[in-house]
């Protein structure tokens, strides 16, 4: 599938799947996300939609990483102070579906078939949508990007 060229402003953490530290930061960015409020301090927003964007891999997914949480906007050109600007770059992705029940962790479930697949990745930038078919958690879905070669 073919994505285009999107911008995100958000919140990033650098963080690592390696001894379950992913696990402790991304709740808390998600935390601090919605208690702060973020998504209302970024300016021309183009979308209600949240993205989770992994990007900056040292590696691949058992590496480092950033993990930036937030919304779609039409440029980079007003970034508020302590949130980051992301360039989704245009390319091809797979893509893939989480259903189900938020708390019951469909969305790692669905990350744990995608670590354990033969996908030949790019590790450019990677990336969740929590769109209107997500508000529901317990009947949510959330669709997930995986950049991929031509």
């Amino acid at each position: 599938m073919r994505i285009e060229e999107t911008y995100i402003i958000g919140l990033p953490v650098r963080t690592t799947n390696e001894n379950g530290q992913s696990a402790k930061d991304i709740p808390l960015l998600w935390e601090r996300f919605f208690s702060e409020n973020i998504a209302a301090g970024i300016p021309g927003t183009t979308g209600p939609e949240v993205y989770c964007i992994y990007t900056d891999y040292e590696d691949d997914y058992t590496k480092p990483y950033t993990t930036i949480l937030g919304c779609p906007v039409a440029d980079l050109s007003q970034i508020p102070e302590g949130l980051t600007g992301h360039t989704i770059a245009a390319g091809n992705y797979k893509h893939f579906q989480a259903k189900g029940k938020l708390n019951e962790g469909i969305v790692y479930k669905e990350w744990t078939g995608i670590w354990n697949s033969d996908i030949q990745r790019t590790y450019d930038s990677d990336f969740e949508i929590y769109g209107e078919k997500a508000q529901d958690p317990e009947n949510a879905t959330v669709d997930i990007f995986i950049s991929v070669p031509r």
